[in-house]
């Protein structure tokens, strides 16, 4: 699917394949960790070093049952990807991420309102999952201005594991978003 972005550019939708895996998780690292993520706002640079994902990990969301890592490309070139699941009555979102020189010019928008659409019409459900950091106010401000609202539902942060990456406080937690879609 085409859409239009703010500036005019298309964007192009399309599922990954294996081919893709390293261009993406160097699109998810950028977006999240090390200095190139702070040219973003979504960066966790400050709470959270080491790795957000590895190519093991972004194989494994591409070939799950019931699951797509959609491609976001325009101009033919990489600029964001997510993770959509299809759970029971409810779709999955994840492994959302821009080029951190595009955030903040309206394309998150646009590409979560298409998951959306996308999930909805491929699996039938009503409402779309997430879990973010509790902690990433605003990043949790952005998905209620999108319609998402917390549950209070946490679930504990994996400490320990360095496959999340390496905390930089004790204090961290994933909370569960809801969206009726």
């Amino acid at each position: 699917m085409d859409t239009a972005t703010p500036d005019s550019a298309r964007l192009a939708f399309r599922d990954a394949t294996e081919a893709d895996v390293p261009a993406l998780v160097a699109l998810i690292e950028s977006a999240y960790r090390g200095d190139s993520s702070r040219t973003g706002w979504t960066t966790e640079a400050d709470i959270l070093q080491g790795q957000r994902t590895d190519e093991q990990g972004v194989r494994d969301v591409i070939g799950a049952p019931a699951s797509r890592l959609l491609a976001v490309e325009r101009g033919g070139e990489l600029v964001a990807c997510c993770q959509l699941e299809h759970r029971g009555d409810a779709a999955y979102f994840g492994m959302f991420a821009v080029r951190p020189g595009l955030q903040g010019g309206g394309l998150g928008k646009l590409i979560i309102a298409e998951a959306e659409r996308a999930a909805k019409e491929s699996w039938g459900v009503g409402e779309m999952h997430m879990t973010v950091i509790s902690v990433r106010d605003d990043l949790i401000a952005w998905y209620e201005r999108r319609g998402y609202c917390r549950t209070g539902a946490l679930t504990p942060f994996p400490y320990g594991d360095e496959r999340f990456g390496i905390p930089q406080r004790d204090d961290l937690a994933f909370e569960l978003l809801v969206k009726t879609i």
